[in-house]
C-alpha cells in the first residue's frame, strides 16, 4: 500500500488492517513519499514494512517491484507515480485505486491528458469517492472499472470512536462543567481568529493543537493565549491546577482524533491557508458541530456536513463569535447542529468493506 503523507494512510488504514484480517498470512509493506507520513508511522505493527518509495524512475521502480513482487498493489487517493504504475501494468499486478477523488482542474482532463490517461489505465479499479469523480472518469472513456464507494476516512474515524479509549482524568478536570472548544490543526491564521474569542470569554475553556507541533511553534501560539499552558507540563504536574487554565496548547502528535469529544464545538484549522482544511471527520462522528475557514469546497466531506447542517464556514473572527455565542447560548441550536455531523459521518459508512469484497471476490489475494 502507497500514501503520499499521513493523511492518505489514515485513509487506506481501514483497508489494510482489514485485509491483515481476512489474509493473516499476507505479506504487507507500506510505503511512503513523505517525511510527515513516514516518520510517524515507520514503526506501524499493522505492517511487515514499512519504507520509503523511492523516487519516480525506470530503474528504481524496475528494482522496487522485483524486489517486492506484489500480488496486490493499493494506491490511496492520488500521487501518480509514472514509472511504477508502468512497470506494474507490464507485470500484470492488479493496482487499485482507494479513495480516489477527481476534478476538471486535474491534467486527466486537459489536453496535454495523454501521459495521465496511461497511468490511469494501469488501475484495474478505481473506488472513488463521488459521482462526480465517476462522471469525470467516463467523461474521458473508463468504463466499467469504476466503483462510487465513498472515503475510507468514514470508516477509520468511526473505529477510532467506538474504540473509546481513555484520556488522562486531568483532561476531565480541565473541561468539567464547563463549555468546551476544541480546535484541531490549527495554522497561525486560525489561532488569530481564536484569539478575541478566548479573551472575551474567560468562562470557556480551550483545547488547542496546533497543526505544527516543533518548539518554535509551540513558543508561538503560548505568546498568542497568554496564560495558556502545554498537555506536557500539565501531565508534568509543573504548572496550575487544571481548574484554574483557560486553555490547553496539545504539544504531541496522535490525541487530536480522541479530543474533539471533550468539546462541545470544534474548529478545525487550515482553512485560511492555500491547501484547506484538515480532517474535519474526527469532530464530527463524536457529534460535535464543527466551524472551518472558507477555503473547503474541494473537501466533499465537508461542503457535506455544511450541506446537513453540521458544519460551518466563517470568513472572519466575528462571524466565529456569533457563531460559537448561539452554541454556547441555544442547547437546540448545539445539539441539533452536532446531530447532524454524526449523522452524516455514520451515513457515509462501508467504503473499506466494499473493497475487501471485491478484492475477495477477484481472487485478488489467494489465502
Amino acid at each position: 500500500m502507497h500514501c503520499a503523507s499521513l493523511g492518505e494512510f489514515e485513509q487506506g488504514r481501514p483497508v489494510l488492517e482489514n485485509l491483515r484480517n481476512v489474509y493473516p498470512s499476507a505479506k504487507i509493506v507500506l510505503s511512503f513519499f513523505s517525511p510527515s507520513g513516514y516518520e510517524i508511522r515507520k514503526d506501524y505493527s499493522g505492517a511487515d514494512q514499512v519504507i520509503y518509495l523511492p523516487m519516480d524512475s525506470a530503474k528504481n521502480a524496475s528494482e522496487f517491484i522485483n524486489t517486492i513482487q506484489p500480488s496486490l498493489v493499493i494506491w490511496i487517493k492520488y500521487e501518480y507515480w509514472y514509472y511504477y504504475l508502468r512497470e506494474l501494468k507490464e507485470k500484470k499486478i492488479p493496482v487499485l485505486l482507494v479513495s480516489g477523488i477527481f476534478r476538471e482542474s486535474q491534467p486527466f482532463f486537459k489536453w496535454y491528458s495523454g501521459i495521465w490517461k496511461n497511468m490511469l489505465r494501469s488501475f484495474r479499479h478505481l473506488f472513488v469517492q463521488t459521482d462526480r469523480s465517476k462522471s469525470l472518469l467516463e467523461s474521458i472513456g473508463f468504463t466499467g472499472n469504476i466503483s462510487v464507494t465513498g472515503d475510507t476516512r468514514f470508516d477509520r474515524v468511526i473505529d477510532i470512536a467506538e474504540e473509546a479509549k481513555p484520556l488522562p482524568e486531568l483532561l476531565l478536570e480541565f473541561t468539567q462543567n464547563r463549555r468546551v472548544l476544541v480546535a484541531g490543526s490549527t495554522w497561525e491564521e486560525d489561532e488569530a481568529e481564536l484569539r478575541h474569542y478566548v479573551k472575551a470569554h474567560p468562562e470557556v475553556r480551550f483545547i488547542i493543537a496546533p497543526h505544527e507541533i516543533h518548539p518554535e511553534n509551540i513558543r508561538d501560539v503560548l505568546k498568542e493565549f497568554p496564560g495558556a499552558i502545554c498537555y506536557s507540563d500539565l501531565i508534568a504536574g509543573e504548572k496550575a491546577a487544571p481548574e484554574n487554565i483557560q486553555v490547553l496548547i496539545i504539544d504531541n502528535i496522535g490525541m487530536l482524533s480522541r479530543l474533539y469529544r471533550y468539546g462541545h464545538v470544534a474548529y478545525v484549522g487550515g482553512g485560511f491557508g492555500e491547501a484547506g482544511i484538515h480532517n474535519v471527520l474526527e469532530a464530527a462522528v463524536y457529534g460535535r458541530p464543527v466551524i472551518f475557514g472558507p477555503e473547503h469546497e474541494k473537501f466533499a466531506e465537508a461542503v457535506g456536513l455544511v450541506a446537513c447542517g453540521g458544519a460551518f464556514a466563517i470568513e472572519n473572527a466575528l462571524q466565529l463569535e456569533e457563531l460559537l455565542n448561539r452554541f454556547f447560548t441555544e442547547s437546540d441550536f448545539l445539539r441539533d447542529a452536532g446531530k447532524a455531523a454524526k449523522n452524516y459521518v455514520y451515513s457515509q459508512r462501508g467504503a473499506t468493506e466494499k473493497i475487501i469484497n471485491y478484492i475477495q471476490e477477484n481472487r485478488l489475494l489467494i489465502s
